[in-house]
């Protein structure tokens, strides 16, 4: 079983707009089973939207326009990627959250690939097990647990490839106590971490009152105009994450 430690850079913006973001950079390692790194892949990709970096992209990654100009797009990118990745007989992805597959899955659909092979891989947040491991729950930046761990930290941070060395120093130094067990596939989310977190925080609010609620009537109490919950995809995904969240606090509800 070889480790995939993956990174990714996409093209944020500073505005709103219905156009997508996308990958502008993929970085990997692969570390064999005794956590060795045994080989390296990185790539920029030029985007369809926004090929033109905006000043805080170029200022966070330091990317240089002309390097994205010249860059080859996604699909190319993506099967060299995938072309590396099966020189592995079995390999396990990292990523530090969820992101980094999410912009692969969303990018593979948006240029109309299949997108099997990574919706079937399996993946590893780290970032979820750092926390596990720290008992903390505020997320931390790849950074941060560098610098926790004293890791003496090399290369240029927001770049692909650096991260995701850095982030396999942090795995090197957690593996033992992680619970590979608790990998994942990539699930499609309708909803977002800010409208999950309202939901467990009002969960928590009910309990403390000792005043349960069915989710018509939570809906009304806590989330209208709040949350949009037309989509019924999104609305049966909270349904769901509500009943889960009141089971940790009342199982007998």
């Amino acid at each position: 079983m070889d480790y995939i430690i993956l990174d990714i850079e996409f093209n944020g913006r500073k505005f709103a707009s219905d156009l997508p973001m996308e990958v502008i950079e993929i970085g990997a390692v692969r570390l064999d089973s005794s956590l060795k790194q045994v080989d390296e892949f990185s790539s920029l990709i030029k985007p369809v939207y926004f090929s033109k970096l905006n000043s805080f992209i170029k200022k966070k990654t330091g990317i240089p326009q002309e390097e994205i100009d010249i860059a080859h797009g996604f699909p190319k990118v993506i099967a060299e990627f995938t072309n590396w990745l099966s020189r592995s007989e079995s390999f396990l992805l990292f990523t530090w959250g969820g992101e980094d597959l999410k912009r692969i899955v969303f990018d593979t659909r948006m240029h109309k690939l299949d997108d099997a092979f990574w919706t079937g891989a399996y993946y590893y947040d780290l970032l979820k097990g750092y926390l596990r491991y720290k008992n903390v729950t505020n997320d931390v930046s790849v950074e941060a647990a560098v610098a926790e761990l004293g890791i003496v930290a090399e290369g240029s941070a927001h770049r692909a490839l650096d991260d995701a060395k850095m982030t396999a120093e942090v795995f090197r130094k957690v593996h033992d106590k992680l619970d590979l067990e608790l990998k994942q596939q990539y699930k499609d989310q309708f909803s977002n971490s800010k409208e999950r977190r309202l939901i467990k925080n009002a969960v928590r609010m009910m309990a403390n009152q000792k005043k349960f609620q069915e989710w018509g009537a939570f809906v009304e109490s806590f989330l209208a105009a709040k949350v949009d919950l037309t989509d019924e995809r999104k609305n049966a995904e909270l349904q769901a994450y509500f009943l889960t969240e009141l089971e940790k606090i009342a199982p007998s509800k």
